[in-house]
């Protein structure tokens, strides 16, 4: 039984947008780069926006990645905060597609877990199995623009040996 590697746990974009849903693509994705620069106009006035995106494990071993979960490592270093949310989908289907990057997800139920203990359960995701998410950044009005923003998003599970 091979052992789950962290180069085997990535991120991939949606088909539609890039980033408002539809089904996983095969193009990989950073989802602490997928947001844009906090301009000027968006600091002043305040908003919020959303992005998916999905999680994928590609490993070969046969058990999968077991007790996974997802959740916030670290928050941005600007004003703006991320919160994250499971699409209602579930495991191994296409994410509802939103109808820009300012529509929230329906049903989606936002939170910013900081830890395994707290974070979001994505099950047991088999060989390839993956799992939709969606972002949410809230930007607050009368903030600092800001164009270096990130975030690291992080997930854990256990494998068999």
């Amino acid at each position: 039984m091979a052992v789950i590697t962290a180069a085997e746990l990535k991120f991939y974009e949606t088909t539609t947008g890039p980033h408002r849903g539809g089904a996983i693509t095969t193009t990989e994705v950073t989802p602490s780069t997928i947001f844009d620069a906090v301009t000027g106009a968006e600091a002043a006035a305040g908003s919020i926006e959303y992005r998916g995106c999905y999680f994928k494990n590609t490993s070969a071993n046969a058990n999968g990645l077991q007790t996974a979960k997802i959740w916030i490592e670290t928050q941005t270093p600007g004003a703006d905060d991320v919160a994250i949310a499971l699409a209602g989908e579930g495991a191994n289907a296409a994410v509802e597609v939103i109808a820009d990057l300012n529509t929230a997800p329906a049903g989606a139920s936002f939170t910013a877990p900081t830890s395994y203990a707290t974070g979001l359960s994505l099950g047991t995701l088999a060989q390839n199995g993956y799992y939709g998410f969606w972002l949410k950044r809230t930007v607050p009005a009368a903030c600092a623009a800001y164009d270096a923003d990130s975030f690291v998003i992080k997930v854990q599970g256990d494998s068999s040996a």
